[in-house]
This record gives C-alpha cells, structure tokens and sequence, in this order.
C-alpha cells in the first residue's frame, strides 16, 4: 500500500516544463532527446525509483554545503549563469581557497562506480568547463560522494578554453536544427542506458523504424 502510495506521489510530482534554452545539465544528452523535448513530443512518466534516486542526491548536495558553508569558505551558492538566450544553469557553489576562487560541483555515485573512477565522468568536466566560462573563474573542484559509503573523492580542474568554445559551438549547431526542425541523429558513441531510461524512446523507435 505504502509503496503504491509513494511511487503514485512521485508520478503525479513529475512536470514537463516548456522551455527555450538549454541546460548546463544538457552536456552528453542525446540531442535527438532534446529535440524531441523542445517540440514537446508525446514522452512516458520517469520510472519513480529515478526520480528518488535525483531526490537522494539533492540530499547529499545540500548536506555537503552545509559543511562548505560551515567552514566559512562559500561565497555564493546556487550561482547562476549571467543571463544568455542559449544555455542557463546553476552552480553549486563558488568557494574562496587560498584567496583563490574555485567552482565546485558536487556529484554523488554508487560504490561499483566509485571504486572504479579514476577520472570524472567527462558530462561532469564538461558541465564544470561552462561554468567556469560564464563565471569567468578558471579553477574548479568536482567532489564526488559514495553514496554506500561516504567516501569522497575530489578532482581540480582549469579551464579550458577550447573545450568550453566547443561545447557552446554544438549547443548553438543543436538549436539551429530544432528551429529548422531537422530531427538529429543519435550518436553512434550514446551510452545505452540512456536509451534504456529515455522518456522518449518510444517516441525515438517510431522515428528510427521510418527511417529504415
């Protein structure tokens, strides 16, 4: 009953939100999904475990500030990106170390995954590289929490020009096609759970099956 109960609120709590820009969070979606989403295509509901497992980790990103901000080092949170027609996001927090500025990012991770990293998750680096674009800040740390067990985990990153110039080059290349309405193909390269949890891939197999 419970369970029914909970899953039934997680439903009914999902909203698709019209929009006319993209998301920092975009960086590594299939851009055909993001076609589908700006023209509002029909979609199915997220899986409600999904949408706890986004829950859990807001959970972890707001404990973690707290600390941050405990120890006096955050000068802003929640930073938003200077207003643009293109891209819009927010930062988790902007902290001053050594009189430096840096970005940071807080990401969580299950224990297989975390055991395994040896490297941030590229969509991460990517996301972080905007940021720093928009904020005009050239350091940033992604920090990673297990979710097993609390371990943490922390890469520095410097901006990188080019890759942030690149990554705003194939955001403008992506809503050129949308407003032609010029379907994208899906990348050869797309990690296949995403196509597995994609709210459009009912949608996206109708597509694939026209065109041979």
């Amino acid at each position: 009953m419970l369970k029914d109960l909970i899953n039934g609120f997680y439903r009914d709590s999902f909203e698709s939100r019209e929009r006319c820009y993209f998301y920092v969070s975009d960086v590594g979606k299939c851009p055909r999904a993001l076609y589908f989403h700006f023209k509002e295509a029909p979609r199915e509901r997220p899986d409600p475990r999904v949408l706890r497992i986004f829950d859990e980790g807001d959970y972890t990103h707001r404990r973690l500030l707290s600390v941050l901000y405990s120890l006096g080092i955050v000068q802003a949170s929640e930073v938003r990106t200077p207003p643009n027609d293109l891209i819009h996001g927010r930062a988790d927090a902007v902290v001053t170390l050594d009189e430096k500025p840096y970005v940071v990012e807080l990401k969580s991770s299950n224990g297989w995954k975390f055991s395994k990293m040896e490297k941030p998750r590229e969509d991460h680096v990517d996301q972080v590289q905007l940021y720093m674009h928009y904020f005009n800040i050239p350091r940033a740390i992604l920090l990673y929490e297990n979710k097993n067990t609390q371990h943490l985990r922390e890469f520095n990153l410097e901006y990188d020009e080019a890759r942030a110039g690149r990554l705003i080059k194939g955001f403008e290349f992506l809503r050129d096609q949308i407003e032609k309405d010029i379907m994208p193909e899906v990348p050869e390269d797309i990690k296949k759970w995403r196509c597995r949890y994609c709210e459009y891939r009912t949608e996206c197999m109708k597509k694939r099956e026209e065109e041979g």
